[in-house]
């Protein structure tokens, strides 16, 4: 099986752990955000903040949902500082992708221990859930 941007996804988890082992647990999610930046473009990554993604329902602009990162305009990162890995980031994350464009996000949990979850929603099956 081929993952899905499986080079820049394994960059960004690299840059995860890298932020993780340098700052530990116990920040507030920006400090994570900025830091995780900085390795990513250190890396050579355009890596853009609070991306806004539409809402739309029937053709209707319902609102936006603002995306921690989006690492060279395919990847949303969407980053928490919990202790717990709950399914409510998961399902964010979830609904940032059935909303765009994009196919793969990694929710990354600065918690206690550094967990991650890579979820992908792919186009064709994006096409087959609006007929």
């Amino acid at each position: 099986m081929v993952l899905i941007e499986q080079a820049l996804s394994r960059a960004a988890i690299d840059a995860f752990y890298r932020v993780y082992n340098r700052l530990g647990y116990g920040f507030l999610e920006s400090v994570y955000v900025g830091a995780l930046v900085v390795e990513l473009q250190r890396d050579g990554h355009i890596v853009e903040r609070e991306v806004p993604i539409e809402v739309a329902y029937d053709g209707v602009v319902l609102g936006f949902f603002r995306a921690d990162l989006l690492v060279d305009r395919i990847l949303i990162l969407e980053v928490k500082a919990d202790s717990e890995f709950t399914a409510g980031p998961e399902r964010q994350l979830m609904n940032y992708l059935r909303c765009s464009e994009l196919e793969i996000g990694i929710l990354l949990v600065f918690g206690m221990k550094p967990r991650f979850k890579r979820l992908i929603h792919t186009r064709d099956r994006k096409l087959t859930q609006n007929k």
